[in-house]
């Protein structure tokens, strides 16, 4: 990417920034709606304990768990409502008429998506360290950060390209929330799996999304020794992201070819 390309990209995010902030529903659900499942299990599980997980403090286990349904709450479904949304709406035809490089425009998109999540995320943990005592440390910070980054760029990519499956927009949280929601119930999310069938531990570890709850859990967790590296959760996070981005380059020629 060029510097004049990056340049008009810094642009693009600032306006999706204005646009996402002045939509009140789009902010809401992006970051109130993650941080009240956190406020609720939070207050609901104050003191409790996980003996299966010897003895892990509840909020441990809830702040990695909700801080991942975040970032598949805004990389993934948001990312893919978005594109869906501007494709049957004209834009990314439109766009492609004007000056603006291709790149900028997705790459600010994007962009906007990314600087959502780091909020996002930023403002989970810090309640759930400050309100609800949550054990987080900061020799496991390499290992937080980079299993962050992988599940953000993991998430993101894989939403872009979900936005094919999207026909028609007033359809399209239905669909994703056929593809996340049974996700969620079996990845650490909402409850402890670790006395399923092994079936679904393979299942489950098979997809992204608790490859990234538990390498974020690996930060959590008192016994884990610097710097928090989940080898095997990052290796799938990994897979997951190149498949992604060769997916969202499969997209991005498609919209390219349309316009």
């Amino acid at each position: 990417m060029s510097s004049d390309t990056a340049t008009l990209a810094a642009w693009q995010i600032r306006y999706e920034q204005r646009s996402f902030w002045r939509n009140r529903r789009a902010a809401f659900f992006s970051l109130a709606f993650p941080l009240m499942y956190l406020v609720v299990f939070g207050l609901l599980t104050h003191g409790a304990t996980l003996d299966v997980r010897d003895h892990l403090a509840m909020i441990d286990f809830y702040v990695p768990g909700i801080v991942a349904y975040a970032i598949v709450l805004i990389g993934f479904n948001t990312t893919a409502m978005q594109f869906a949304t501007r494709r049957a709406n004209g834009v990314f035809k439109r766009i492609r008429t004007t000056p603006l490089p291709w790149a900028s425009y997705v790459g600010g998109i994007l962009g906007s998506t990314v600087l959502v999540v780091v909020l996002s995320v930023a403002i989970m943990l810090v309640v759930g360290t400050t309100v609800f005592d949550a054990s987080f440390r900061v020799a496991t910070l390499p290992g937080l950060l980079a299993t962050l980054i992988l599940g953000t760029a993991c998430f993101t990519t894989l939403g872009v390209a979900a936005s094919r499956i999207v026909a028609k927009p007033e359809n399209g949280i239905g669909i994703l929330m056929v593809i996340t929601l049974p996700l969620t119930f079996i990845s650490n999310i909402w409850f402890p799996i670790d006395d399923a069938p092994q079936w679904v531990l393979d299942l489950a570890g098979a997809f992204p999304l608790k490859p990234l709850a538990d390498g974020i859990a690996t930060a959590f967790d008192p016994s884990t020794a610097s710097p928090g590296f989940a080898g095997h959760d990052l290796l799938v996070l990994a897979l997951w992201t190149i498949a992604g981005c060769a997916m969202m380059a499969n997209t991005m020629r498609s919209l390219s070819r349309r316009a």
